[in-house]
């Protein structure tokens, strides 16, 4: 009988979005039978810019006892789905000093042969969720990793439209993350433990 598929969910959220994307992605998980850790990565910004907006401050206080990342948990994953709102159509800081911290692995080779994936929120609509995800993906490839994306593989990625991982548009804290973003998540843990499952069983 095969172990079942370590899977860490990976991210950085201010506002919220994306950590309600991360939990989904984190219970699909633990539905498809996966062994699932929910992982923030360290806050940078000063504290007061925290508290200067309410919904970035309130998701800081609602999220403290989200372990924060450690490259051991990479390590420890054999599929690792990384979270981030898009920072001027890119991947934001947090999310990338943490990636950065990763080069003692690489060298070592040890974020080779995993599986990674990406997800993503904007304030607005077409604010670079797609070149977030394709920036991201970047780093994946210099780790020697498999990317694993959604892709149009079901029905219902027609309905949220991006192949390249789960988005949302949350306008301004107006759109919460709906059925159609948590159908996404869905469908994307479900396919990377799919495939993370099948280059276990045959390794």
């Amino acid at each position: 009988m095969s172990t079942p598929v370590k899977l860490a969910v990976v991210y950085y959220s201010s506002t919220g979005t994306i950590t309600e994307i991360a939990k989904e992605l984190h219970d699909a998980g633990v539905k498809t039978g996966a062994e699932v850790r929910l992982l923030k990565v360290a806050e940078l910004a000063p504290r007061a810019a925290i508290e200067s907006n309410p919904a970035w401050a309130a998701n800081h206080a609602a999220t403290a006892d989200i372990p924060e990342a450690t490259a051991a948990d990479v390590e420890w994953a054999d599929a690792i789905i990384f979270g981030t709102p898009t920072r001027f159509g890119n991947v934001s800081s947090q999310l990338k000093q943490f990636i950065d911290t990763l080069g003692g692995l690489w060298a070592e080779g040890k974020l080779a042969d995993k599986i990674y994936s990406g997800f993503v929120s904007s304030a607005t609509a077409h604010a670079g969720q797609e070149s977030t995800l394709l920036a991201l993906y970047n780093s994946i490839h210099h780790f020697g990793g498999l990317t694993v994306t959604p892709g149009f593989t079901d029905p219902n990625k027609f309905t949220d439209g991006n192949p390249y991982g789960t988005s949302h548009v949350d306008a301004q804290g107006a759109n919460p993350v709906d059925d159609v973003t948590r159908t996404a998540a869905r469908i994307q843990a479900e396919r990377v433990i799919k495939i993370a499952s099948a280059i276990k069983a045959a390794a």
